[in-house]
């Protein structure tokens, strides 16, 4: 046998070797993707739903009981968020850390409560619990709901800024509330901007 068709048939063999090796990692890696995906989306929804409920429960028994204001505690439930016209309610816990954007919407330490004045600040991630933003309008309502009464929002401006642009957390007067998710909505990988959707308290009732 000629040395040569040897050399190119070995060649020829450890190709096909390597290639259906790098065929079966991707598969292996594609399939372990999305069945983390698929967990993560699952277990946000089951965990949405027990809140929710929990939350209306606790609304319920303290309806007629006015609580001090107090110090939140890193995930802790503050409350329920709801664009109606979005059809967008999530429950919001305190803190900004993955484990909690995975499950829920974030409240930023460090910037005002529900009910206070100065700017309330909330993150989200775009590809899950904040995609109804995209299609958000100035005038449209926000209706933060927590244990110590509902407050009424008016959104009133739309924005794309770098991440590098802290002055959304800045309070400008009067209670604002400020919604923050990553942009373009439909990017694949870490977004370049970010998208903010900015509302003034127009009432409040217990």
């Amino acid at each position: 046998m000629n040395p040569g068709s040897v050399a190119t048939n070995n060649a020829g063999k450890l190709r096909t070797l390597v290639l259906r090796a790098a065929y079966y990692s991707f598969l292996t890696s594609g399939i372990a993707g999305l069945t983390y995906a698929g967990y993560v989306f699952v277990d946000a929804r089951i965990y949405q739903a027990r809140e929710q409920a929990a939350f209306e429960e606790s609304r319920v028994e303290n309806v007629s009981r006015s609580e001090r204001p107090r110090l939140v505690i890193d995930g802790e439930v503050m409350g329920e968020m709801e664009v109606a016209r979005l059809g967008l309610k999530v429950i919001v816990l305190h803190g900004d850390s993955p484990t909690i954007l995975q499950r829920a919407v974030g409240h930023i330490p460090g910037t005002a409560l529900p009910g206070q004045a100065g700017n309330v600040a909330l993150a989200g991630h775009r590809d899950t619990f904040f995609r109804p933003l995209k299609d958000i309008l100035p005038g449209d309502g926000i209706t933060f709901r927590t244990p110590a009464g509902y407050f009424q929002y008016s959104v009133e401006s739309i924005a794309v800024v770098p991440p590098t642009d802290v002055r959304v957390l800045k309070a400008s007067g009067g209670r604002i509330l400020t919604l923050i998710t990553c942009f373009p909505f439909y990017y694949v990988g870490s977004a370049p901007d970010r998208f903010i959707v900015r509302a003034r308290q127009i009432e409040t009732w217990p």
